[in-house]
Parts: structure tokens; C-alpha cells; sequence
């Protein structure tokens, strides 16, 4: 049950946002009573954080799948952006943005670990693409993996973006051209329009 509760809570924020799903919304769609709902979690802040830290997993570990495949570092980005958007449902109802607002606690907490694994994979990223030719070799990496992290957090904050004006996707894909024509070679930047344009076609 305690799974189900998860899974099911998890979905609907997703879709419909953290501030707006109520545990009357939650026990409505899974076909249960609060109550129920109560002997898991004793407060929606309680199971706030349970679904963050569940999805916050779940992406996790497929990033580390897709790294793991090595590929061009160039084509790894743009597939860990798909694969996010995916399983974001394209953060229609930006629930980042909610758990910032409404959440701070877990969205802090949330954050130090998104670091830690962002960190990790995208040095990863930066130093094959260095190796491989791609990437220029004069670049900082700590510096453009930090650079890299922050602009993820500010292109979801809707004071900076409002969603009816910038769509997700739109500003991921700009800001993943943005930030590899900045650390690009020729070479990296042959790739990257090749693979800009056949998947535009």
C-alpha cells in the first residue's frame, strides 16, 4: 500500500504540482481513504518529500544508465535531457518552482544532493569531451560544471522564465546549444550541428 500511495502521489504532483494536489486529490484518484493515507505519512509535507526523494532517485539513476553508455559526450547531454523531459511529464506544472516556494526545506535538501550527482556526471562529461577533441582543453572545468548546475536551477525559476512565455523543453534546448557552443572545438561544434540539425529533420 505504502508503495502505491508513493507511486500514485508522485504522478499527480508531477502532473499537476505540489501546492495544487490535495490528499483528498490523492486518496480520490487511488480509490482510498485519507485515513489510509495518514498511517504512511502522517502530513502531505511527509509525503512531499518521500515522492521529491523517490523521483529524485528514479532520474538519478537512469542518468547514471545513460552516462554508463558512454557516447559522444555531446549526444550523452541532449539523452539526459530527453530522458528527464520524459519522466517530467516537461515540467508542466514546474514542480521545482513549487517546491521551492511552497517546500524550501526539501527543496534544499533536494538541491545539495542534485549537486552531488550533477557534479559528478557532467565532470565526467566535460573531461571526455576534452579527450575525445570536442570540448576545448583551456575550459575550467570545475567552473563550467558549477556554471552548469546553477543555470539548470535559474532556466526553471518562472520569476525568471513565466512558463506561458518559455516553454521547458524550448529552454533546455537553448541552453544546451548555449552551453556547448561555449566550450566547443571546431570539431565539437561540427557534432553538435550535425546532431542539431538530424534531429530536426
Amino acid at each position: 500500500m505504502n508503495d502505491k500511495i508513493l507511486l500514485g502521489a508522485t504522478e499527480l504532483f508531477i502532473n499537476y504540482g505540489f501546492k495544487s494536489v490535495t490528499m483528498d486529490d490523492i486518496a480520490n484518484t487511488l480509490g482510498i481513504s485519507k485515513k489510509t493515507i495518514y498511517q504512511h505519512y502522517d502530513n502531505k509535507t511527509k509525503l512531499v518529500e518521500a515522492a521529491s526523494m523517490h523521483l529524485f532517485e528514479f532520474i538519478s539513476c537512469g542518468i547514471d544508465e545513460i552516462c554508463n553508455l558512454e557516447k559522444n559526450p555531446i549526444e550523452e547531454i541532449y539523452n539526459i535531457k530527453e530522458f528527464v523531459m520524459d519522466h517530467l511529464k516537461d515540467e508542466k506544472s514546474s514542480p521545482q518552482f513549487q517546491l521551492q516556494k511552497y517546500y524550501p526545506k526539501i527543496f534544499n535538501t533536494l538541491k545539495c544532493r542534485q549537486f552531488d550527482i550533477m557534479q559528478s556526471c557532467v565532470t565526467n562529461n566535460l573531461e571526455r569531451g576534452i579527450k575525445l577533441g570536442l570540448y576545448r582543453p583551456s575550459i575550467n572545468i570545475d567552473f563550467i560544471a558549477r556554471i552548469y548546475f546553477n543555470s539548470m536551477l535559474a532556466i526553471k525559476d518562472q520569476d525568471l522564465f513565466p512558463n506561458k512565455q518559455f516553454s521547458v523543453n524550448m529552454l533546455m534546448s537553448n541552453y544546451l546549444e548555449y552551453h556547448l557552443r561555449g566550450i566547443s572545438t571546431p570539431k565539437g561544434l561540427e557534432t553538435l550541428n550535425q546532431f542539431i540539425t538530424s534531429n530536426q529533420s
